[in-house]
């Protein structure tokens, strides 16, 4: 079968989706659209037996959902309507919520229904991002099975009237004033709410600092005491904030005005630097390390799994103090939605200079990955409970075992931002891996990997099914096991620094390094400037031209 994906962005879904079908054998091409015009070229171009919508935030037009099967996949249960699902679900508190799969009709979210999946929300707060990525995705991936599985056997989609016990129902978008924040009233938990319902997008509009701000990435803290709505602390790049009964720390802000404006930055940046007292004790952490017996474990959660020049060094330097402490093995956690994605795209867009920004970044990203290959009196293991891209897969491949969810989705490619080459010695770690032909396949084609694909192709050593929290305890075991028989443990350390000495003398690290940087030199402060034309479009978020970005897997 011959499916069309018409989508506003090859986000997280689309591409995990676009994982699950490939592998079934369906034929599918992913094309980002930005309206009409962009979706009905696209049919008449591929003429698929079925259209797809993963994402898309434009009215699919009549010449196209008349002619073609379309089928939406929309974050809401059966019968819930309107363009801000998650929001109003995370901000009335829904137990549970789902993944309903529709037919285009001319009303927006109003056609009868292929399947639906439901989930129950987490205890606790939830970023509208992470739900997202995380159940919203699993709840997607079954529903569209089963509603491909209905089409192909020729069944026909349900009218909503079918479903009288339907909770959902037609929901407005969501406006800044049904987020808006009153400092002197909300509590933490009402604060933090309101910020996480609208992460990453569109922000909570809101007076911070004398300014018209939008606010990301909140965290509660009880413990704090202040004015409300007054600046209290800081923590690392974060701020906190006081409200009624305590306090919120925000790691992120976006102004509308000046050279910073519409770009997504960590809270001090945006607010000039404000002498503030530091609390060492903050909840939004990005870098901690535990130690269990034997082994260390540092995660390193950072928002969006973006890593700007600071962060980097920042890790390299937590990175050897964990490698000091007597244990045999040390896992790399990242975070549970990101691993890493590699520099900080908006760091660099909001630099003075950013092609210099650039420089230092992929620099500090290169001696990050250089300590974790050069440490020998460790095993290093990367456990991946989040997705990676391009400079952050390559950091994950560094260690000497990869470990992986069964959800985690791998982009390790440069090539679509604008054609950037890539350091972070992926000319060394990728072929280690996969070999020569399948790195310059993989590195070419630029397509997702599913983790299953990706232990088969020799990138990931080991994949779990299970939620994040399985993940981890399955993986702490993994690593205690391996290492627990001292014996065993000393000669994988000896047959590891064999490898390694045996690679050195083949060809230095240096000499990857070198080769890279040179290229990447070009990309940054050569006369082609399609790395910051593709760097501001996604930092900025302009409307990108219709594309094709996907082809047939050849690299399996």
């Amino acid at each position: 079968m011959d499916i069309l994906f018409l989508t506003s962005a090859h986000n997280s879904l689309s591409q995990r989706l676009w994982v699950e079908l490939t592998e079934q054998q369906y034929r599918v091409q992913v094309v980002v659209v930005g309206g009409p015009a962009d979706m009905e070229a696209a049919v008449q171009q591929h003429r698929p037996d079925l259209v797809l919508c993963p994402m898309l935030t434009a009215r699919i037009p009549d010449t196209v959902w008349r002619n073609y099967p379309c089928l939406i996949v929309h974050p809401g249960v059966v019968g819930d309507r309107g363009p801000s699902s998650l929001d109003w679900a995370l901000m009335e508190g829904e137990s549970r919520w789902g993944v309903t799969v529709l037919q285009a009709i001319d009303e927006m979210d109003a056609g009868p229904v292929w399947a639906s999946q439901e989930f129950a929300l987490p205890p606790g707060l939830q970023r509208k991002s992470s739900l997202y990525r995380h159940q919203v995705t699993e709840a997607a991936v079954i529903a569209v099975q089963e509603a491909l599985a209905r089409f192909k056997a020729g069944e026909q989609p349900r009218p909503l009237a079918e479903f009288p016990a339907a909770r959902g129902q037609l929901k407005p978008q969501m406006r800044q004033q049904d987020r808006q924040i009153h400092w002197h009233q909300d509590s933490p938990q009402t604060v933090v709410r309101k910020v996480a319902a609208a992460d990453s997008r569109p922000g909570v509009r809101a007076r911070l600092a004398g300014q018209e701000l939008w606010l990301f990435g909140a965290w509660q803290d009880d413990s704090l005491q202040g004015e409300p709505g007054a600046l209290l602390a800081r923590h690392g790049e974060a701020v906190a904030v006081g409200c009624a009964g305590g306090g919120v720390w925000l790691t992120h802000l976006m102004t509308r005005q000046g050279p910073l404006a519409d770009i997504k930055l960590p809270a001090l940046r945006v607010l000039n630097n404000p002498a503030l007292p530091v609390r060492e004790d903050a909840p939004c952490r990005e870098i901690r390390y535990r130690r269990d017996g034997d082994v260390g474990v540092l995660s390193f959660p950072f928002y969006n799994g973006a890593m700007g020049t600071e962060q980097c060094l920042a890790l390299r330097d937590a990175y050897r103090e964990a490698c000091a402490q007597p244990t045999r093995a040390l896992i790399l956690e990242g975070g549970e939605d990101f691993f890493s994605n590699g520099i900080h795209l908006n760091w660099i867009e909001a630099a003075d200079d950013p092609a210099e920004e650039s420089w230092r970044n992929i620099q500090a990203m290169d001696d990050l990955v250089l300590a974790i290959l050069t440490t020998d009196e460790q095993w290093v293991v990367s456990g991946l409970m989040g997705n990676a891209g391009a400079g952050g897969a390559m950091l994950a491949l560094a260690a000497d075992q990869v470990l992986a969810r069964h959800s985690v989705i791998l982009n390790p490619h440069y090539r679509s931002m604008g054609g950037l080459y890539g350091s972070e010695y992926w000319t060394y770690l990728l072929p280690r891996r996969v070999g020569a032909e399948k790195a310059a396949a993989l590195t070419q084609e630029c397509l997702p990997l599913g983790a299953l694909q990706a232990r088969e192709l020799g990138l990931v050593d080991g994949v779990f099914t299970g939620d994040a929290g399985e993940f981890r305890r399955w993986l702490h075991k993994e690593v205690a096991d391996k290492v627990a028989d001292r014996q065993a443990w000393l000669q994988c350390l000896i047959d590891k620094q064999h490898r390694r000495q045996h690679d050195e003398m083949h060809r230095p690290l240096a000499s990857y390094r070198e080769a890279e940087l040179l290229r990447m030199y070009e990309n940054f402060f050569g006369v082609d400037r399609s790395y910051h034309l593709a760097r501001r479009q996604f930092v900025r978020g302009c409307q990108a031209v219709p594309s094709t970005v996907d082809r047939q897997r050849r690299c399996g």
